[in-house]
């Protein structure tokens, strides 16, 4: 079975100081109106954030396969609870509600 690598204290002052960046760049972002693009790049700046923190916070990048498996499991899961709720979002009135 592999071992956990552990990362040195430098790197993980560099993911801060990168989420830092990042949040100052969400953060900015939000005085900028740049119409429609505004929601794509504050999700890719989302997603890159979330990248950082489960890749080296959570140390999935350097573990073994079961933690992977674990983290894919998470998202299949998290994939799956949100294409319920579009669906549900998607399909509202289609039935016409009588009231009395």
């Amino acid at each position: 079975m592999k071992t956990q690598s552990t990362h040195s204290p430098g790197l993980y002052w560099t993911i801060c100081l990168a989420l830092m960046l990042l949040l100052a760049l969400t953060w900015g972002l939000g005085y900028v109106d740049m119409g429609s693009f505004n929601l794509i790049a504050a999700l890719a700046i989302g997603l890159a954030k979330a990248l950082l923190v489960v890749l080296f916070f959570m140390h999935i990048k350097g573990s073994n396969r079961l933690l992977h498996l674990a983290a894919v499991a998470g998202l299949l899961w998290l994939f799956f609870l949100l294409a319920l709720s579009f669906s549900d979002y998607a399909s509202r009135g289609w039935i016409p509600l009588h009231t009395r």
